[in-house]
């Protein structure tokens, strides 16, 4: 199984059985408690060279989610609609996430998660079909993409709990 094939396989373990909505609607709440009893400066402090800070990680679902509402409009305005790929790692560096506060990243998070949660509750069955063809992934409807917004949310969950765990037993 290759890395892109492992990938998915455990974004899909994530959502097996579950409501991707109300997944998604947990998350910014479940980070702010997370982060709650950790100081900005352990939040914006890398655990190793080349991986993200857990504001950094924030940072990332804010614009992942500025994108993804991008994503889901242009599918149900324009059903089959081209859906380019980005370089998260080009947008850290264009968007200089690690400068950003950690309480402003999930405040923005927040904001853009509320209102594409706010629209996708809303949908007929017909926009939940409607579709783009990701460069990458291929053909991607907006119920996929939902699915795969609350999978990406667990994923960094898990890595934000590591990150968070390993900084409060190191100021023990």
């Amino acid at each position: 199984m290759g890395h892109d094939e492992e990938y998915q396989a455990k974004l899909n373990a994530y959502v097996e059985g579950e409501d991707p909505l109300a997944m998604q609607s947990t998350t910014a709440d479940v980070i702010a408690k997370l982060v709650a009893n950790v100081s900005g400066q352990d939040l914006q402090t890398r655990p190793v060279p080349g991986k993200w800070s857990v504001a950094e990680i924030i940072a990332h679902l804010a614009e992942d989610e500025l994108v993804t509402s991008w994503r889901y409009r242009q599918m149900i305005e324009n059903r089959g609609c081209a859906l380019a790929s980005f370089d998260q790692d080009k947008w850290a560096q264009l968007g200089d996430y690690g400068s950003w506060n950690a309480a402003d990243a999930l405040q923005m998070f927040r904001l853009l998660r509320e209102a594409n949660l706010r629209m996708l509750t809303q949908l007929s069955t017909e926009d939940w079909d409607s579709f783009g063809v990701h460069a990458e992934r291929g053909r991607i409807s907006v119920r996929d993409l939902a699915r795969h917004m609350a999978a990406h949310d667990g994923n960094h969950l898990d890595q934000i709990r590591v990150i968070v765990g390993h900084i409060s037993q190191v100021e023990k």
